[in-house]
């Protein structure tokens, strides 16, 4: 049977490759889709996932927007790398899908209270809508399975030195669901950079041939250009689909358990995700870190759904 998830997110260039794999596989079954501001406002991320899930014919998955921004201070978009829509590259048609109603909060919640079974959240965004699910109805932990986050890093960030965009622009949510102790995933940047779009795999999404190859390649090959950019790295790696390949197939993302912190008042670390792989703080483990990619099967995996969607 496959995995209900919800997919919490901020479209972003890698978020909508992560919808387009997670309609794609039948190992998951994605029953929503919610957005935060993250890599563009929440209202162009609630749009980019309309127009990935229109694209990828997802017309049955609800998408609502959660908050305007993190639990404190301002929000830091990443319009750099995804540019001034959240997916410049490819030219959408208006979204068939609808904006659902209700806040992202009020969705998760009604959807966890009339699951049978207990629901994964993929986030791959900063944690803003989860935690605030959590301070709102903390009885809804319960009907959390895991959740499974592209967030974080073993070693060195991606924004700040030491710190992730996606826990950087929340890091007291990031804080307050680490605390909730519910089964936590991190796919952070040290396994994230072994799934890079390179020459070749660009190429073989192309080769998919169809609308959504199309798509799927120009909007990459947007983001390749403005990491070359930014950070001299034009094979970008494709962060938040591995948080999604973790939960269709664990075997695909190696992890182990290790304590984790997120530095919330580092002068120059705040954002970081300490996380004691050593065990030199004689901390117990809080949470799984992904220290391993299969990347040939990955890749394999992510073609194969876009194959399935044409």
């Amino acid at each position: 049977m496959p995995t209900p998830i919800i997919l919490d997110c901020d479209p972003g260039h890698d978020d909508a490759m992560a919808i387009l794999l997670a309609v794609g596989d039948p190992r998951v079954d994605l029953k929503a889709v919610t957005t935060s501001a993250g890599n563009q406002t929440v209202e162009k991320t609630a749009l980019n996932a309309r127009r990935m899930c229109s694209l990828a014919k997802a017309f049955d998955v609800p998408v609502a927007a959660g908050y305007l921004k993190p639990l404190t201070g301002r929000l830091l978009i990443g319009d750099d790398v995804h540019g001034e829509t959240g997916l410049d590259g490819w030219d959408f048609p208006e979204p068939e899908v609808p904006l659902h109603s209700a806040h992202a909060v009020d969705l998760l919640h009604n959807l966890l209270a009339d699951s049978p079974e207990p629901l994964t959240l993929v986030v791959t965004g900063p944690q803003t809508n989860i935690a605030g699910l959590l301070a709102l109805h903390p009885q809804d932990k319960e009907k959390i399975k895991e959740i499974v986050c592209m967030g974080g890093a073993t070693h060195r960030g991606n924004t700040l030195p030491y710190s992730e965009y996606n826990i950087l622009v929340d890091p007291e949510a990031a804080h307050e669901v680490l605390a909730s102790g519910i089964p936590l995933t991190y796919c952070g940047l040290n396994v994230t950079h072994q799934a890079p779009v390179t020459r070749e795999v660009l190429q073989r999404i192309t080769d998919v041939g169809t609308h959504i190859g199309k798509a799927s390649a120009a909007l990459l090959a947007f983001r390749s250009s403005t990491y070359d950019q930014i950070w001299d790295l034009p094979d970008a790696p494709l962060h938040d689909p591995v948080a999604v390949a973790r939960v269709l197939d664990a075997s695909l993302v190696e992890c182990v358990e290790a304590p984790v912190s997120i530095e919330l008042h580092g002068e120059f670390t705040r954002g970081a995700t300490v996380i004691d792989l050593y065990g030199v703080t004689g901390r117990p483990a809080n949470a799984r870190v992904a220290t391993r990619l299969d990347t040939e099967r990955f890749w394999d995996v992510f073609i194969a759904a876009l194959t399935a969607l044409g």
